[in-house]
C-alpha cells in the first residue's frame, strides 16, 4: 500500500528558477526508500516539502491518499523526521530534551519514561542523561535527535543522513534498525551520501539530478543499467557520465605537475 507520494512537486525560491521540479514518487508500507544525488539536485528542497515545512510552489504531498496540508498536525503525528543538522535546546539535558519532545507529541507520562530511559541505555547515552546538550559530542547530539525520532512509534520516517557523526557501533544499529523498521512496515525514506550504505539498507532508490528524477529502481537494476559493479560507480556514471577512478588520476597529475 503507498503511504507517502510526491505528485508533480515544484518548488521555486525565485520566479522561474525552480530548486525542484516536477518529482514524483511512491513510497510504499514496508519499503525503505533511498534518495541520492549531487549538491544541489534538490535533496534538501524535497526533505522539507515532504515534512510540511515547506510548501510547495506547485505540486502536493499525499499521506495515504491525502494532501498533508489538509491535516498537517495529524500527519505531523505519524512522522519521525532526523533533519541533516541536529540543532537542539544546548541549555536542556538530553532526558530534557527528550521529555519536551514527547510531552509535545502527547506521550502518556508512565511509557514516555520507560521509553526514555530504555533508549537512552540501548544508544549508550544513560551515564549523560543529565549532562547539557552543550556538552555532546556530534555523535552523541544525533542519537539524541535518532531517539527523539522514535519516541512516539512513528508510521513514516524521513532521514537525512542519520548517520552522520555516529561511531562504528552506533552506525551499524541504526542501519540494522533501518532494516528491522522496514520489515515491521514502516515506510522510510533514506537520504544519504554514503552509497555503500544506501546499496545495504534501501530496496529501491530514487536518483535526482538537476532538480529532477534521473533514475529509479532497485539497486542492482541501477547497477547494471549502468553497467557497474557498485552503486558509487553506478551514480558516477548517471550523474556525472565520467570515470571518477580517471579524475582522481588527473587531479594527482595536477598536483605533481610543476
Amino acid at each position: 500500500m503507498v503511504a507517502l507520494e510526491a505528485r508533480e512537486l515544484t518548488k521555486c525560491y525565485l520566479p522561474s528558477v525552480p530548486a525542484v521540479r516536477d518529482l514524483s514518487f511512491c513510497l510504499a508500507e514496508g519499503q525503505v526508500l533511498g534518495f541520492v544525488g549531487p549538491n544541489g539536485s534538490g535533496k534538501s528542497t524535497t526533505m522539507k516539502m515532504l515534512t510540511g515545512l515547506l510548501q510547495p510552489t506547485h505540486g502536493q504531498v499525499l499521506w495515504c491518499g491525502a494532501a498533508i496540508q489538509r491535516d498537517l498536525l495529524q500527519y505531523r503525528k505519524r512522522l519521525g523526521y532526523v533533519p541533516e543538522e541536529p540543532d537542539l535546546y544546548p541549555f536542556l539535558t538530553g532526558w530534557e530534551y527528550l521529555e519536551l519532545v514527547g510531552t509535545l507529541r502527547g506521550l502518556p507520562r508512565k511509557s514516555l519514561t520507560a521509553k526514555i530511559d530504555a533508549l537512552l541505555a540501548l544508544f549508550s547515552l544513560a551515564p549523560h542523561r543529565h549532562s547539557a546538550v552543550a556538552s555532546y559530542s556530534r555523535g552523541m547530539r544525533q542519537r539524541i535527535v535518532l531517539i527523539a525520532s522514535l519516541l512516539h512509534d512513528p508510521s513514516l520516517l524521513i532521514l537525512d543522513e542519520p548517520l552522520s557523526g555516529l561511531d562504528v557501533t552506533s552506525a551499524m544499529i541504526v542501519k540494522d534498525l533501518i532494516k528491522t523498521l522496514g520489515e515491521r512496515g514502516k515506510a522510510i525514506l533514506y537520504c544519504s551520501h554514503v552509497l555503500e550504505v544506501v546499496e545495504k539498507v534501501c530496496s529501491h532508490i530514487i536518483v535526482l539530478r538537476k532538480r529532477r528524477t534521473l533514475a529509479y529502481g532497485h539497486p542492482s537494476e541501477l547497477m547494471k543499467s549502468a553497467g557497474q559493479s557498485s552503486l558509487e560507480h553506478a551514480f558516477a556514471h548517471l550523474v556525472e557520465g565520467g570515470d571518477a577512478a580517471q579524475a582522481a588520476r588527473d587531479i594527482a597529475a595536477v598536483m605533481s605537475s610543476v
